[in-house]
């Protein structure tokens, strides 16, 4: 389980110590980048994000943790620092097997009721900070939150469930539908899943697209399943 593989909880006691007491406290890796250009994404994912994962941003994800994690893989691997919180459990090797380099991860699994505290900690301290947010939200924390991401140029993912939505949101991901390929006549194992992600936001964002992903690929990772595609990533 997460928990037992790579809980940070000593990074969120800093992250909150350096909230409450200022930078000189110990500012975090990742902390104080003001300017700084966006976040790389995957080669899969560039139709989706063209300009990539713009600091200071709201992305939500909505239907697929591996989306989310192919989404930070690319930013994980070249160097940004990144957080799950509230996540449903997550394997080492899944998050490697996008992208993601473990020793720049930090994982809450229970932030507990003073999640919105957690998160804005962290969003002062990493990053990105994927979250997966409670079922009942204020919307004054929603504000708060996506406040907090701008001013320290991090980039604040909710992950989402069925209709679920995050107010404000900068960019909006979708997995529409997937399909499993692998099983031949009545026999073999699921090998790859073919989706449908949707993207639609504001500002920039504001003109709905959608790309036809590999997810996972056969092997693991995010590719392209565009008809004439030559895009197949594979982590690590």
């Amino acid at each position: 389980m997460v928990e037992h593989l790579f809980d940070h909880r000593g990074m969120l006691d800093l992250a909150t110590q350096t909230v409450h007491e200022g930078p000189a406290a110990g500012m975090m890796p990742g902390s104080g980048r003001r300017g700084a250009p966006p976040l790389p994404v995957s080669p899969a994912l560039v139709s989706l994000l063209p300009g990539g994962l713009r600091r200071g941003s709201t992305v939500s994800v909505t239907g697929s943790v591996s989306l989310l994690l192919a989404l930070l893989g690319a930013a994980s691997a070249e160097g940004a620092w990144c957080a799950l919180v509230g996540m449903p459990p997550v394997s080492a090797e899944s998050a490697s097997e996008y992208g993601i380099e473990l020793s720049r991860l930090a994982v809450i699994p229970h932030p507990g009721k003073g999640w919105s505290m957690a998160v804005g900690a962290l969003l002062d301290a990493v990053d990105v900070v994927a979250i997966r947010p409670p079922a009942y939200v204020v919307l004054s924390d929603v504000r708060r939150l996506a406040a907090r991401a701008r001013t320290r140029d991090t980039v604040l993912v909710p992950f989402l469930t069925g209709e679920a939505a995050w107010p404000g949101a900068d960019l909006r991901l979708r997995v529409q539908d997937g399909q499993w390929s692998g099983i031949g006549a009545g026999y073999g194992r699921l090998r790859q899943r073919r989706i449908t992600v949707t993207a639609e936001g504001r500002g920039q964002a504001a003109r709905p697209r959608s790309a036809q992903l590999w997810l996972p690929m056969a092997g693991g990772g995010v590719g392209s399943a565009e008809v004439g595609a030559v895009v197949a990533l594979r982590a690590g």
